[in-house]
């Protein structure tokens, strides 16, 4: 029960290779490498100087519900 072989592993990757598909791994593994240069970038930004009195946009967010949201924090 210690180890895998290399039969193990054929398999998982025969299994995978149906629940997913050829094309979507790769698609996925982009989105992935793409999250982890935001993190990256974002924790730069973040020893750069923090905020620096400008606005920052979230990428995704209209700037009305960022907006909105600073409006409801300053209420309570």
């Amino acid at each position: 029960m210690g180890t895998f072989s290399i039969w193990h592993w054929v398999i998982v990757l025969i299994v995978v290779l149906l629940l997913f598909g050829a094309g979507k791994i790769p698609r996925l593994m982009g989105d992935v490498a793409k999250g982890v240069k935001a993190f990256k970038k974002g924790l730069a930004d973040d020893e750069d100087g923090g905020e620096s009195g400008d606005k920052k946009k979230i990428e995704g967010e209209s700037t009305t519900a960022s907006e909105s949201k600073k409006d409801e924090a300053l209420k309570s």
